[in-house]
């Protein structure tokens, strides 16, 4: 039976643009802001999430091209298969693609889950009893809070999956309530911040603060990379693509909505904390929405929003799991992954085993790593091979006209194309040494795998080789 025939087209374009705004949103603008303005100095940290915003329509056209034209469970493995050449080049990059997704899938759907945690403290806090236990125990905070945080993290992704074993159209409707309450969430912080807006606190900037030199723009660098991460997710549509209703049109429609959507709340988001929070004050706060409520609306406020946030986060670990675990999934169906990966739950007829994998790991990364040691790995990790690799495998299919009667075609093309792969060049090196010489030395463990595997198997490169 055929891939069409056994995952449901049961997505539409409402289910669809609310999974990838609730993957978006998630607790990473909540947790991003501070180390935004730390990384500039300053307010001016707002142009960050304009950089951000620009790369991420620059590469949804990248997406929505590929996604419509190719609407397969899978998403960038399908799309680098069929790029490279499935039986050549093809088989390496997507081969490499499935090895990083086995590392960066679960680090992102923890990172999520930490974040969860992390935010939750701030309730916990409040509970009779805590923060008299937390004072007599001085000495072992630091220690109690990380085990804290593991613990709770981890109970959260086990949530999301049970919440997953489901049929794809109830979960349509999870998350059409979901990016609801994320809508909600940040609208009611927006009117809060536009109600009394104090323009001293938004444009006071310190000395320095528009000198462009190479300080600024490393600190725009460093900025940039947190506020991308908080829009990463546009594209989850792509991975659910052999689930959508009418793709050709939905997939395109779905991300663009979702980047402007979301750029366009980050932005007024950000500004309504710095009009009540000074900016010098939400740079050190670990709660800096949570904060904002109670400056603006008092104590009770403050408890219901970071309620909130914490169901915010809570659908970006939901979306993030069901995205990625139809990847391993397609690799399977390719036969480029172990076959179990493959199977459709009899009477659901969703992926389970693959979700089951996924969950487990993340479990498990949750448990030993923590959360801001994994946001920069996760975008060095995938700059290459999926993001700027795809962008690249685009240009040399409109080369060898491919794309000849393609149900979407990017605007101005290549420009949209050109711009990303360098702008996805300049994200990879402002993660830093440490992240990036990671990435690298994953990259070249999975073509040692790959060449391994190939050999064994007689694949391409090894492909008519005698033994």
């Amino acid at each position: 039976m055929s891939e069409p025939e056994k995952l449901e087209r049961g997505l539409g374009l409402v289910e669809a643009t609310a999974l990838n705004m609730t993957f978006m949103v998630g607790i990473g603008p909540f947790i991003v802001v501070p180390f935004m303005i730390r990384a500039m100095n300053g307010p001016q940290c707002l142009i960050a999430w304009v950089v951000g915003a620009i790369l991420a329509v620059l590469d949804g056209c990248v997406w929505a091209e590929l996604g419509a034209a190719m609407p397969q469970a899978g998403g960038t493995y399908v799309f680098l298969r069929e790029a490279y050449g499935a039986e050549r080049w093809g088989r390496l990059m997507s081969f490499l693609f499935i090895w990083q997704t086995l590392f960066q899938a679960p680090l992102s759907i923890s990172s999520g889950a930490l974040g969860f945690a992390d935010y939750s403290a701030y309730l916990a806090g409040k509970i009779p009893g805590v923060a008299h236990f937390l004072q007599a125990q001085a000495r072992d905070v630091y220690s109690i809070m990380r085990n804290y945080d593991r613990m709770v993290a981890a109970a959260l992704v086990l949530i999301a999956v049970v919440l997953l074993y489901r049929r794809i159209t109830t979960i349509g409707k999870i998350s059409v309530a979901l990016c609801a309450i994320v809508l909600g969430t940040i609208l009611w912080l927006i009117y809060g911040g536009a109600t009394q807006f104090n323009a001293a606190h938004v444009f006071t900037f310190p000395a320095g603060a528009w000198n462009f030199s190479w300080i600024f723009f490393a600190g725009l660098g460093h900025a940039s990379v947190q506020a991308v991460y908080s829009y990463l997710g546009y594209y989850n549509v792509c991975n659910l693509g052999g689930e959508m209703k009418d793709p050709e049109k939905n997939i395109p429609r779905a991300i663009f909505l979702s980047i402007f959507g979301i750029a366009i709340l980050y932005f007024a988001m950000q500004t309504s904390i710095l009009a009540v929070v000074p900016w010098q004050e939400a740079a050190t706060s670990p709660f800096v929405a949570s904060l904002f409520f109670l400056r603006r609306f008092g104590e009770n406020a403050a408890t219901i929003s970071t309620a909130l946030i914490l169901i915010t986060a809570f659908g970006s670990v939901f979306s993030a799991t069901l995205g990625y675990s139809r990847v391993p999934y397609a690799a399977a169906k390719d036969g480029n992954f172990f076959a179990v990966f493959g199977r459709i739950h009899p009477t659901k007829h969703f992926p389970h085993i693959s979700l089951l994998a996924i969950g487990a790991v993340s479990i498990v990364i949750c448990l030993t790593l923590p959360l801001f040691s994994v946001i920069r790995s996760i975008l060095a990790m995938r700059c290459l091979i999926q993001f700027a690799g795809q962008a690249v495998g685009l240009l040399l299919l409109h080369a060898r006209g491919k794309t000849r009667g393609w149900p979407f075609h990017m605007w101005l093309y290549p420009v949209p194309a050109v711009l990303a792969i360098a702008g996805w060049l300049a994200i990879f090196i402002s993660t830093g040494r440490k992240p990036m010489v990671v990435s690298l030395v994953a990259m070249a463990a999975g073509i040692l795998v790959y060449l391994g595997r190939a050999r064994w198997l007689r694949q391409w490169p090894f492909k008519g080789i005698a033994a």
